[in-house]
């Protein structure tokens, strides 16, 4: 227990301490103003030194978490511009193969070719030849060696080998490649023989006298059945012509018109047709519109009509 004096002394302090702090309340200049004063100020500035000195930490908090968001949008801005690139690409690459298959079906139908179409698939050497493509349909499409294989421009080569669901194609620039061809103009005869360029052809004539010109468009002779390769493909332009009329050696230059390096839509003829197309299917020629065929079961000579003639009207009795 406290004693007396304790009691009175703890009781006085209280009072006193009541009596400034009322004081204190009634008057803004009370005795613990300048001290209230003084306390504030040492406060404002610590929390001004630590704003300061914890600003940095602060600040890069608010610089990562915006540079977070700003990474993420990135990522996605760049996914997307990825995504949009090979949509692109890929519409690209699918309206060039529409292309080439339009043209394609075009040599096809005023050549009357029956063709199958295919999609090269890898390039490289094979069997001895250097020039060989390897295309996605086989045995199982209908396609047997020695077959024709054009593509929108014209002759591209023949069928080498046959798998299941795969063939080999060696192509006419290989230096092994003979196709029997004609002049269009001068009807000339000659062999057309590969040189191992994927731009260049050599055409010698069979008469040295044969009239043959730059600009000059060559096409194919034709073989037994159409194999190895069906008449009236286009194969190329003369571009020069060595040696003059009567030399041996008589030699003439030419580009074909099927691009080797750009092969990718192609058709393999499984069926040629029964006469010579000639120059119908050479480029720039005129397609020939057939004539209009009558549609009436009773047309002149059909087989209707001629049953309708032959049967006496029935008798009116």
């Amino acid at each position: 227990m406290l004693s007396r004096r304790t009691r009175i002394i703890l009781s006085m302090l209280v009072v006193a301490s009541l009596t400034f702090v009322i004081l204190d309340l009634r008057g803004g200049d009370g005795p613990f103003s300048s001290a209230r004063s003084a306390v504030s100020s040492v406060i404002g500035g610590i929390q001004s030194g630590a704003a300061f000195i914890f600003s940095p930490v602060t600040g890069s908090s608010e610089w990562w978490s915006t540079q977070v968001n700003q990474s993420g949008q990135i990522r996605e801005l760049t996914i997307e511009n990825e995504r949009l690139n090979s949509a692109l690409v890929s519409a690209e690459n699918d309206i060039a193969r529409a292309d080439q298959l339009d043209a394609l079906l075009r040599v096809a139908s005023v050549g009357r070719y029956r063709v199958t179409p295919a999609e090269v698939i890898a390039v490289g050497p094979a069997q001895d030849f250097a020039w060989t493509v390897t295309i996605d349909a086989g045995s199982l499409d209908g396609l047997e060696e020695d077959m024709t294989v054009i593509n929108g421009d014209g002759l591209v080569g023949r069928v080498l080998k046959v798998y299941n669901s795969t063939a080999t194609v060696v192509l006419i620039v290989d230096t092994e490649s003979s196709v029997g061809g004609r002049v269009a103009a001068s009807q000339e005869i000659g062999i057309v023989s590969g040189t191992g360029r994927q731009n260049s052809l050599e055409f010698q004539l069979l008469d040295p006298l044969g009239e043959v010109d730059p600009g000059d468009a060559v096409v194919t002779f034709g073989s037994k059945d159409g194999r190895p390769y069906a008449p009236g493909l286009p194969i190329g332009e003369v571009v020069d012509v060595t040696g003059s009329a009567g030399q041996l050696a008589r030699i003439a230059t030419v580009r074909p018109f099927a691009n080797m390096s750009q092969l990718s839509v192609v058709g393999v003829v499984v069926k040629p047709p029964r006469e010579d197309p000639r120059d119908s299917v050479l480029p720039n020629a005129p397609v020939a519109t057939p004539s209009p065929v009558p549609t009436s079961s009773t047309a002149p000579g059909s087989p209707n009509e001629k049953e309708t003639a032959a049967t006496p009207a029935p008798d009116g009795n």
